[in-house]
């Protein structure tokens, strides 16, 4: 018997709020499970960014904001406005300007909107924006795990002091280079590898210490596209470098050079929270810094050649076409993209101040079984304690 007509389209109308009720229903009779199952990853994010929009509010007008980059940020692009493309001639307070061109264009624009650096409570709005932009872009990438229960998100963002300090309350570039890696990791998540290469470079190029992640991201575009391939996105990251540091590197390029990518360049031991057990004398040796690197070094070496790559082929095989290859890399997951990233950004146990950013976003060391993926088992330590994702 043929339905009534319309009777299709009034079932579709009350499919709607019916569904809504059921899942309401659901959530409910479930309450219990919310904050452990990943499924309801995105009703405990919205409720979190919801929250954390009063909170960021509250301290903007409740917190005194602390100067210490701001002015010297303000001082630094200040002198772009009035001429100087000379790296060497630019500084503020706190010294000479040290980071690549893309941090001037960005602090240029936050230079204007703010009356030249004036309007500070301005300023912390943006701040405040961008801080609740990363929240979200943060909260995807651990959503696309499956993994990661929902009461994890609120040790990110809503049991943080640091975090709102460093973004409100300092104003420091970290969070604006920390926002745009984010959204590189999120394209990457959905296989745009092209633009994720272009947002890396463009992190990079408002702090260096955002190449703490390019030796995961070059693994991974040798597992995915072979050496061939890969040359293509390398060649993204390096044109945008070049482009956006053309009116300096015309100017005086050695003097761009050296001081946006100064790999050189002392840390005050007052900075640092990883090594404070530390004597200052020992602390600013250089034959400490040398071992540093050299560990971070062969840590990256030993892992590349006995976890990260468990095929039949040798680690040169990553060179090939992926079709190839004796044995045809399996699919990227989720797990791995995240895995090699922060793992090896992790080993990189330098002391600056933007790994306290990504401390307090819940991104430390990927040691849980929340991040686990297949071929890592090294870094497969079952244990999360307080229910923080990856404390150490």
């Amino acid at each position: 018997m043929a339905p009534a007509p319309g009777s299709g389209l009034r079932r579709k109308g009350a499919a709607g709020p019916g569904s809504l009720r059921q899942g309401l229903r659901r959530a409910w009779q479930e309450k219990h499970r919310v904050l452990l199952a990943p499924q309801y990853t995105a009703l405990v994010a919205a409720w979190l960014c919801l929250a954390e929009v009063g909170v960021t509010h509250w301290v903007i007008h409740r917190v005194a904001y602390t100067e210490i980059d701001w002015k010297a940020y303000m001082d630094e692009v200040e002198g772009v406005v009035n001429g100087t493309f000379d790296y060497t001639q630019l500084k503020g307070d706190t010294g000479p300007l040290v980071y690549p061109a893309g941090f001037v264009y960005i602090f240029l624009g936050l230079y204007y909107i703010t009356s030249r650096g004036t309007n500070i409570r301005l300023a912390q709005y943006l701040f405040g924006a961008l801080y609740l932009v990363t929240l979200l872009l943060v909260f995807r990438i651990y959503s696309r795990t499956r993994k990661v229960p929902p009461y994890v998100f609120f040790f990110m963002c809503c049991a943080s002091y640091r975090v709102h300090s460093i973004y409100i309350l300092r104003l420091f570039n970290d969070p604006v280079a920390m926002a745009i890696l984010f959204l590189a990791v999120n394209l990457f998540l959905e296989e745009r590898w092209s633009w994720g290469c272009f947002f890396f470079s463009l992190a990079v190029s408002v702090k260096m210490n955002v190449l703490l992640f390019a030796p995961g991201l070059l693994f991974l575009l040798l597992w995915r596209f072979g050496l061939l391939g890969t040359i293509p996105k390398l060649s993204i990251c390096a044109l945008l470098q070049v482009v956006l540091g053309l009116p300096f590197l015309l100017e005086n390029p050695i003097g761009y050079m050296t001081r946006s990518f100064d790999l050189g360049r002392q840390f005050l031991f007052k900075w640092t929270v990883n090594w404070r057990f530390l004597p200052e004398e020992v602390f600013q040796h250089r034959a400490f810094h040398l071992a540093l690197l050299a560990a971070h070094l062969g840590a990256l070496g030993l892992f590349a050649l006995h976890r990260w790559h468990r095929s039949e082929g040798s680690l040169l095989s990553l060179l090939k076409d992926p079709a190839e290859r004796k044995s045809p890399p399996q699919p990227l997951t989720a797990n791995h993209i995240l895995m090699l990233e922060l793992a090896i950004e992790a080993r990189a146990r330098q002391p600056w101040p933007g790994r306290e950013h990504l401390k307090a976003m819940g991104l430390r060391r990927p040691r849980c079984e929340h991040l686990r993926a297949p071929g890592l088992a090294a870094l497969r330590k079952p244990r999360c304690p307080g229910g923080h994702l990856g404390a150490v």
